[in-house]
């Protein structure tokens, strides 16, 4: 079993009220607003990412996760949020279409990826990232999506009190590490205890 990390809930309530003093100048949040008609990758940088200006350099580079200088169908298919647990509404059929869609555009040797190069030629010859009606692109991780889409809409600045998390995403996000925490006390308990049967493959149990 992995060991889980337990933080208290007041601790991660100074951490995220740490890391949006140090983003924001500790002052109050400003999202970043955009036109009704905008494109979806000017949408997405500005929900997912709160930057209002970058170029194809700077949007190719982000979403290359591994930094290996291409775009993988993966790659592609977490831009969109699409390996996100909020498409699981979404048919891997629609997935796998979107992600071809993408390729047809920018895939100009069609090797089944898209190069900086050719995300850069796309760009210049106007080609647009396509909007499929899947949300804004979430690929951050729990922490991530909480903090952007929530902690700094609702609980912005320096002062936030534990009491204030009430709404329904706060319940359910600490909920969440109060499972953790549950997990990781059972876990030192079994540990405690010495051998943990559960982590012996069943090869070398006697039965």
């Amino acid at each position: 079993m992995t060991r889980l990390l337990r933080i208290p809930l007041s601790t991660l309530l100074l951490v995220l009220c740490a890391l949006n003093a140090a983003a924001h100048g500790g002052g109050e949040h400003q999202q970043v607003v955009v036109a009704p008609d905008a494109d979806w990758a000017t949408r997405h940088m500005a929900e997912e990412h709160h930057i209002s200006a970058w170029d194809a350099g700077v949007f190719f580079s982000l979403h290359d996760y591994d930094s290996t200088g291409i775009w993988s169908q993966d790659d592609i298919r977490r831009t969109y949020g699409l390996s996100d647990p909020s498409s699981a509404h979404i048919s891997e059929d629609k997935k796998h279409e979107a992600v071809l869609q993408v390729l047809n555009l920018y895939d100009t040797n069609n090797d089944g990826e898209i190069s900086l190069q050719e995300f850069h030629q796309g760009t210049l010859n106007g080609v647009k990232l396509p909007d499929f009606g899947y949300g804004p692109g979430h690929h951050g991780d729990d922490e991530y999506e909480y903090e952007i889409h929530h902690w700094e809409k609702y609980h912005s600045g320096d002062d936030v009190k534990e009491e204030d998390l009430n709404h329904p995403e706060d319940i359910e996000h600490f909920a969440k590490h109060e499972e953790m925490e549950r997990m990781q006390m059972e876990w030192e308990a079994r540990e405690r205890r010495g051998i943990v049967e559960s982590n012996i493959p069943a090869k070398f149990r006697i039965n």
